[in-house]
């Protein structure tokens, strides 16, 4: 048995110890488990009510929005998971912004023959930059893109078995060890920094322009608009807050069904997800509905 938990303890130090010199590089990190997932759980997984939360609660257990570059934050999110055997870093954020090109082999396509295609028929060459190796055989990439551009994270959308992590994304870092094995920095390019995404395919990883629909008028005369301003108004940070309290305002007062689709057009403006808009407005109507 001194064996068996002594593994555990061996791993996660070292997983800490490859997060912390990935943090010293400017990269925000967060522990995963032997799975590949967050290693702490949500702290509001048992309030069904709970609106949407990116860690403004001050609590860990947000995911990819725990990571972070303060040594003393990851010392303590470890301490938190000592169950923790890998470390996962957190895409899109600066300095880097980075890029992860996923090359997977578990669909049975030749990813990495898919990217060279790509590279001739759009006119680009991937530059000597970070590669890490996957237990199962695969390839991650690491890019940097311009402080002003967002990629989205994608599956197979650019080619079978290639996968994009942007932001909101994560990529496992070189020395996690997971279920299936260790990942590890390719022979080479540990010394490297992160290179810059080449244009041709930075204009490929980003979603076609989107088509501007106009916000339906809102519903509930002068209350209601007020409302919809209200949400409007909102700054990061305080976007879902005030998406929350519009909708069980408008709910409470019966005008949600007939608001819900100019508050979710509102909240979209602020720079929320419509997912994450529908998802809270959701929330709002379960919990007025719960109080009546």
């Amino acid at each position: 048995m001194a064996t068996t938990d002594r593994y555990p303890r061996q791993a996660t130090t070292l997983a800490l110890a490859h997060a912390l010199s990935a943090a010293e590089r400017g990269l925000a990190v967060l522990p995963l488990s032997r799975t590949k997932l967050p290693a702490l759980r949500s702290p509001h997984r048992d309030d069904p009510t709970a609106p949407p939360c990116h860690g403004e609660c001050g609590r860990p257990g947000h995911g990819v929005y725990d990571a972070t570059t303060d040594p003393v934050r990851i010392r303590a999110l470890f301490a938190a998971a000592p169950w923790a055997t890998g470390y996962g870093i957190a895409c899109g954020l600066p300095p880097h912004h980075l890029i992860g090109v996923d090359l997977d082999t578990k669909s049975g396509a030749d990813s990495s023959a898919a990217l060279r295609e790509l590279a001739l028929r759009h006119l680009f060459t991937i530059p000597p930059t970070v590669v890490v190796l996957t237990p199962s055989g695969g390839r991650h990439l690491w890019l940097t893109g311009p402080p002003d551009v967002v990629v989205p994270n994608s599956a197979g959308r650019l080619a079978p078995g290639i996968d994009i992590r942007g932001a909101g994304g994560y990529l496992v870092g070189p020395g996690s060890r997971t279920a299936h094995g260790v990942y590890a920095t390719a022979p080479g390019t540990a010394h490297l920094a992160p290179a810059p995404c080449p244009r041709a395919l930075l204009r490929l990883l980003l979603p076609p322009p989107r088509t501007h629909h106009p916000a339906p008028p809102a519903a509930g005369g002068a209350h209601g608009r007020g409302l919809v301003q209200f949400v409007l108004a909102a700054h990061e940070g305080q976007r879902n807050t005030r998406l929350f309290w519009a909708a069980c305002r408008a709910y409470e007062d019966g005008i949600g069904p007939e608001l819900s689709d100019a508050l979710v057009a509102a909240a979209v403006h602020t720079g929320l997800t419509e997912r994450e808009a529908r998802a809270t407005v959701t929330s709002a109507e379960r919990l007025t509905i719960h109080r009546s």
